[in-house]
């Protein structure tokens, strides 16, 4: 049985180094927290984030584009890469006019349905979407999806917890260790380690997901592609997909929501769309 009391007393006969090191710990735990900043997302949430400067995340994001594009195989299909480009183009000129310019779009030979978008204005679209993107529209709502990431600053907010997750299980780690010996500070970090996964980063994970769908879905209506069409994708999406994770131990929403979200928030923006449209924005990629 657990001696609650007697753990306090073996504790408070830790020489005065033990009790310094405890100290120094949480000292760093705390300049850890200083040292972040909080910001407001485009849906109006808080973010924490600052671990790394703007610049620090750009150099990151293009070192892995170009690691992405050393170990990947780039397609030479002139057309599809040149659909993908326009697509992205028309997304990116309803950008702020300061993000507007030096986006590089990269396709990439993979049957796996899948995008991504990186800080530094790093595009990458797998082959494999043209299997679920059947239009411009629902290519649009994959890539806006993916560049909703970056200007909601997701990658900064990722980074911020994932640093702030490993800081805080060594400390309390150290903090086990110097108490109650090695062998507790290795079971604190291995299930911590499991703790913080599935529950600290993937529910922040999910809601950057659908914050993702918000953010993008609006900004296809305003580059002139049809918000409806978003259902469509991930309806397909959802027919290639096969068996899914539960939703509370995944990184996105089940396909189930995604599509009534998207459905609900589709009427609401069919005005943008249209007024859109009526500006002179009507994209014509493919």
């Amino acid at each position: 049985m657990f001696d609650a009391s007697s753990q306090r007393a073996t504790i408070a006969r830790r020489p005065a180094t033990t009790r310094l090191r405890l100290g120094l710990l949480a000292a760093a735990s705390t300049v850890l927290v200083a040292a972040c900043a909080t910001t407001t997302s485009p849906t109006g949430r808080t973010q924490v984030v600052g671990a790394m400067s703007q610049e620090q995340l750009q150099q990151m994001g293009i070192q892995a584009f170009e690691q992405a594009k050393k170990t990947g195989k780039i397609s030479t299909n002139s057309n599809q890469t040149r659909y993908v480009r326009c697509v992205v183009d028309s997304l990116t000129r309803q950008l702020p006019a300061a993000q507007q310019a030096g986006w590089e779009v990269a396709l990439f030979v993979d049957e796996s349905p899948n995008a991504f978008a990186l800080p530094g204005r790093k595009i990458g679209v797998n082959t494999g979407i043209f299997k679920v993107a059947l239009n411009q529209d629902q290519l649009a709502t994959v890539v806006a999806h993916e560049i909703g990431h970056v200007i909601a600053h997701h990658h900064d907010e990722r980074v911020t917890r994932q640093v702030g997750a490993q800081a805080g299980l060594g400390i309390v780690g150290a903090i086990v260790g110097s108490a109650y010996g090695q062998n507790a500070a290795s079971a604190t970090s291995q299930f911590g380690g499991a703790a913080v996964q599935a529950g600290l980063l993937l529910p922040n994970n999910r809601t950057q997901e659908s914050e993702a769908d918000v953010v993008g879905q609006q900004l296809m209506a305003r580059a002139g592609y049809d918000p409806h069409q978003a259902v469509d994708l991930w309806q397909h999406m959802m027919s290639a997909g096969g068996n899914q994770p539960p939703e509370w131990l995944s990184t996105h929403p089940s396909p189930g929501t995604r599509i009534q979200e998207l459905e609900r928030r589709a009427d609401g923006l069919t005005p943008t769309y249209q007024q859109a449209r009526a500006s002179g924005s009507t994209p014509q990629c493919g």
